[in-house]
């Protein structure tokens, strides 16, 4: 069920990312707003598809975005990583800067902390 709870939650998150005023039009956050201003928990079928869609915009975008993140953060980890293993001798570190699964390990692992 949607609630204006589960809706403020979902808006800050947005907010916090950048999000909310990058995917969304004045229009759509506007209707987020109201709903979580006037309605406790949406009964509407037409208010829940379209809240629904909005919230899907949402979604794929703070997917996107936490994605885009991690591969940046690992790739600049991976090169440190790279540079103190060749210092240290090992030879086959080198792959690891291409690695597209060590990238994505080590930037999750970055933004989780």
């Amino acid at each position: 069920m949607l609630t204006s709870q589960g809706l403020t939650k979902i808006k800050s998150k947005a907010r916090r990312n950048g999000a909310w005023y990058e995917t969304l039009s004045r229009t759509e956050r506007a209707i987020i707003d109201l709903t979580i201003k006037c309605v406790e928990r949406i009964r509407s079928p037409t208010l829940a598809k379209t809240i629904t869609r909005i919230i899907g915009k949402l979604a794929e975008t703070l997917q996107k975005t936490f994605i885009e993140k991690a591969q940046e953060i690992g790739t600049e980890i991976s090169k440190r990583i790279v540079e103190i293993a060749q210092e240290w001798g090992n030879k086959k570190s080198s792959d690891w800067e291409t690695d597209e699964n060590f990238i994505k390990y080590l930037g999750v692992t970055a933004l989780n902390t």
